[in-house]
């Protein structure tokens, strides 16, 4: 039964409502932590010894706890260093669901020092997959539940009342009672196992201080691999039983990549062994708990027969992510999630650092142009936000583990290790780390050191960066032997931002060895060029002089050049004079300038047709992803126009295709071994019969023989997607045949692989089947995300789908950062202001906190389509462009 609360304590209670962090007044020392899970019952049972020290007067004891009840007559505080041990019980014990805090009122101030809080408690085991939660697996033809914990951000609170917040560090000594047959996993070694029948009690080693949000438990049946790293650290793979060999790829990427960050942050990893698990059920890519990181079994798993090229990389480089938290964000912690994007930007960039240096014929930092583009396209909205984001409630977190926190974070790490040089960079992160280890940070403690060590004004650089949304888009043009820039904020809405940013420019003239470098810090500044390029470059026809801004992509913006020197960029481009990043940085760029109506569709139409005999992977593999676009953009203009630009477009991907064919080449690279699978992807949905109908040759042999070599998983992606183009609601074929590989392969990889290619239908009433699939049983539910790509024919279908399975989402999802995955996949295509003010309708009666960001972001994203849709069918010689292109013999 709950304590009786007067009046007067009730209205003391209030004061700890809405509050955006916990009191002071207590610090938490080590919490001696005891979990009972049920896995048939789907409950726990817990008991916590927190020692805490009382630094100030206080009656109460206010900490995080959610989801859970409590013996009342189990709290207790001791304070038994002092002279007499004295238990305070309190006599006022308060939930407050909403807020997530568990506040005891005492009747007397509580000692100042170091004291001891007593609490049980239980709870369900959720199947939300955050806080303690169940996961199902079979084994032997049974299907059983697992144990696992997903604490971060802020749902250690849903296992056990904390002080949960990143500042408050503590050791953690934790045991668990298990059935016997089963394995306990926690971040420490197991010190004691004990059995007594058919349950066991398993004791671990007290930890290290860390936050709460990196605690972390695993129960279940798990096989595993092993390996040493050369100083002796125990590193394991734990999965599924039967999957062990999967686990071998990642094992050896770990126990490289803990070697290479001990010599790159010069300090030792800080733990005696390390654990990565597959767990089935999944929410986020991976979780880095100290010692024992959590993964989806896409992300950790490799399949040597049945995992593709874009799986491997996949897995290497999550792998490098999480094991670079375990120094950076684990013993150095962020001091507030305002401060999240040190974690995750700082790790995104590098897990690139670590897969260049173990895998460089993968080419990584070329790939690493995708992190960058993802973060201008989400930072190029209005309603983007800072990369430091004031977190005023634990409620805003989750929806600021996206783009700007992780890639765009990451990119202006690499900006900056660009500006300042890679050698001051890493002697001063190991300063930084050496300096902060077992305690927090923030973003300006980063900034101090870094500033210290290069002696160059990193802090008034970086806080342009960091501070403000946005990144701008520096102008370009050539007036006489002078070079004018200038700068203004890039939205793809073509609007104008106030925003302002020292930008560190870097341009080259004609080569690579001629280069200079300089800091924008004004609005506009002009360059005398005549001592880069002599006085012959103003002459109009000599084409082989060029000026290249952001050399490589090292910079977080977008370039915009006038007239001349974009034609010279072109013709540089067809005469193979650029890198592949500023290939990449050119297209990408005139993407956007397109995108925002700031440039006409026919001259990125024209820019496209230079990269037609393009051979490198990041580049063509942007080109598949800005033609998909602009044949929507196109389709919704001018749906007259659409064959035309999908024989252009097929023309542009066929010699890639021809050189690739569908065969592995002997010793062919690891990125050649990717592209193939996208390029005939792409010819496949813009519906180019020859790889349509030798896809569907190819995939009915498979379908007889899963081991035949002539559809190898690099390919099978496209033959999935070929098959669709020609399913309909009268010809189920494909549909059927896709499903029953689903349902016959325990692969994941596999099975995301057809979940991504069943809505690609352009039959609405096969996408309206797919999509009611994605919600069944037989589809885990983090997976359902992956079925939400749908061609452009199906987007009504995916929106009342959407609609008419609301309630159901919100139920399933919404205590999580997938439902705005929903959202944003089934809102975002749409290119009519009149779709954008149908779907503000529905959500005006329907919006909650954890959804306001994405739901506005789609919105903004839908004004853009329906803007540039305007602009195109307002552009005059477009139409004789596109056919002038399409039929041209090349």
């Amino acid at each position: 039964m709950a304590t009786m609360i007067t009046q007067k304590e009730n209205s003391s209670f209030e004061q700890f409502k809405k509050q955006p962090r916990l009191p002071k007044f207590a610090i938490p020392k080590r919490y001696d932590l005891k979990l009972k899970p049920d896995l048939v019952a789907c409950t726990f049972t817990g008991t916590v010894e927190i020692k805490i020290e009382i630094v100030s007067d206080t009656k109460f004891l206010v900490l995080n706890a959610s989801q859970l009840e409590f013996d009342h007559s189990s709290i207790y505080f001791t304070n038994p260093e002092a002279c007499y041990s004295k238990e305070y019980r309190p006599s006022g014990i308060n939930l407050v669901e909403e807020d997530e805090i568990l506040v005891l009122g005492f009747d007397e101030d509580l000692p100042i020092g170091e004291g001891s809080l007593y609490i049980a408690f239980k709870g369900i085991l959720n199947d939300r997959m955050k806080g303690f939660y169940r996961s199902t697996y079979e084994h032997n033809g049974e299907k059983k539940n697992m144990a696992v914990t997903q604490f971060e951000p802020a749902d250690a609170r849903q296992c056990f009342p904390c002080w949960d917040e990143p500042a408050a560090k503590a050791t953690f000594k934790i045991t668990v009672e298990v059935p016997a047959d089963l394995m306990a996993l926690s971040n420490m070694p197991v010190i004691e196992d004990h059995s007594n029948g058919d349950v066991k009690m398993v004791s671990f080693q007290e930890s290290p201080i860390m936050s709460t949000y990196l605690v972390a438990v695993v129960v279940g049946l798990f096989d595993y691999v092993e390996d040493h790293t050369p100083d002796g650290i125990k590193v394991r793979v734990y999965c599924q039983v039967g999957k062990g060999n999967q686990g071998k790829f990642a094992l050896d990427v770990a126990v490289k990549t803990l070697g290479l960050y001990k010599e790159y942050f010069d300090t030792p990893y800080s733990l005696p062994k390390l654990d990565m698990v597959a767990i089935p059920d999944f929410a986020a890519g991976a979780m880095e708990n100290y010692g024992l990181v959590t993964y989806r079994e896409t992300a950790l798993l490799y399949d040597d027969q049945h995992s593709a090229a874009a799986n491997k990389q996949r897995v290497a480089i999550v792998v490098a992510h999480e094991l670079a938290h375990q120094w950076f964000g684990n013993l150095v912690t962020m001091e507030w999630w305002t401060h999240l994007w040190l974690n995750e930007g700082f790790a995104t960039w590098v897990s690139y650092l670590a897969a260049d240096s173990l895998f460089p014929e993968w080419k990584i930092w070329t790939q690493f142009l995708d992190q960058i583009t993802d973060g201008l396209r989400l930072d190029g909205l209005s309603e983007s936000h800072p990369i430091e984001v004031d977190v005023q409630h634990a409620s805003e977190i989750d929806e600021i583990f996206d783009a700007i926190s992780y890639r765009k974070g990451a990119s202006v790490i690499r900006m900056l290790q660009s500006f300042l040089g890679a050698e001051v960079f890493q002697r001063s992160l190991a300063s930084y780390i050496k300096k902060y280890a077992g305690s927090n940070a923030k973003t300006e403690d980063l900034w101090a050191v870094l500033e210290k060590e290069s002696g160059e004004p990193v802090t008034k650089l970086m806080n342009t960066w960091t501070k403000q949304k946005g990144y701008p888009v520096v102008s370009v043009n050539v007036r006489g032997n002078k070079l004018e820039f200038g700068q203004s904020q890039f939205l793809s809405s073509g609007a104008h931002g106030d925003g302002q940013w020292i930008v560190p420019i870097t341009l080259c003239c004609s080569s690579y060895n001629d280069r200079k470098n300089f800091l924008l810090q004004t609005k506009s500044e002009t360059s005398d060029i005549m001592e880069l390029l002599g006085s012959g470059f103003a002459e109009k026809d000599d084409h082989q002089k060029w000026i290249k801004i952001n050399v490589d992509q090292a910079g977080f913006y977008r370039v915009k050049y006038d007239d001349e020197l974009a034609a010279r960029l072109r013709y540089a481009i067809e005469a193979n004079h650029l890198s592949a990043t500023d290939r990449f940085g050119i297209l990408d760029d005139s993407y956007a300038l397109s995108m925002a109506c700031k440039q006409s569709l026919s001259s990125l139409f024209s820019l496209m047709s230079a990269y037609r005999e393009e051979q490198e992977y990041t580049v063509l593999s942007n080109l598949i992803t800005v033609s998909s676009k602009v044949a929507r953009i196109a389709a919704d203009a001018s749906p007259d126009l659409l064959p035309h630009i999908k024989l252009f477009l097929i023309k542009l991907f066929q010699y890639s295709a021809e050189r690739l064919g569908w065969e592995p080449q002997k010793n062919e690279s690891h990125l050649d071994a990717m592209l193939r699978g996208e390029v005939l992807t792409a010819l496949a949905v813009f519906g180019h019969d020859i790889t349509q109908s030798e896809a569907i040759e190819r995939f009915r042999v498979f379908l007889n023989d899963r081991n035949t070599p002539l559809l190898p998983p690099d390919t099978r992606k496209a033959a999935y997607v070929a098959v669709m183009q020609t399913a309909s609601k009268s010809n189920r074929w494909g549909y059927d045949s896709l499903l029953r590989i689903y349902r016959e392969t325990d692969l994941s990889q596999e099975k995301t692989r057809i979940l991504g290619s069943l809505t690609s239908c352009p039959d609405p009433d096969i996408v309206l089947e797919a999509l009611n699939f994605m919600l069944s049983s037989e589809v885990r539910s983090q997976d359902a995300v992956f079925g939400l790509g749908v061609c452009r024919e199906g987007r009504e279908t995916a929106w009342r789908w959407l609609k008419d399975n609301w309630d159901h989402l919100m139920k399933t999802y919404g205590s999580g950062f997938l439902i705005t995955r929903f959202i944003s996949a089934v809102v975002s295509p749409f290119s009519s202001y009149e779709k954008a003010a149908e779907v503000e309708e529905f959500f005006a009666t329907r919006g909650k906190p954890s959804i306001a960001r994405t739901l506005k972001q789609s919105l903004e994203r839908v004004h853009i389509n329906a803007n540039w849709v305007k602009s195109v069918q307002e552009e005059e010689h477009l139409t004789d462009v596109v056919k002038e292109l399409a039929y041209r013999n090349y």
